[in-house]
């Protein structure tokens, strides 16, 4: 897993909480959790190429 991968879950992260700080003095609290669970979303789909990859060793490795 790349450097990179790590630098761009960090900046999602980061605009996630602003966006839901934002949003929750706002007093739109829904749309804050709208927000918080894109953010999820967002992140499991940049990480699911490497969940893949993961089980690609692990198989290979179980085969000898």
């Amino acid at each position: 897993m790349d450097f990179s991968v790590v630098i761009k879950i960090a900046a999602v992260g980061i605009i996630v909480a602003i966006l839901n700080s934002v949003l929750a003095r706002a007093g739109r609290d829904d749309y804050a959790l709208i927000t918080i669970l894109a953010g999820i979303v967002v992140v499991l789909m940049m990480l699911v190429p490497h969940f893949l990859s993961l089980l690609d060793t692990v198989e290979d490795i179980m085969n000898f």
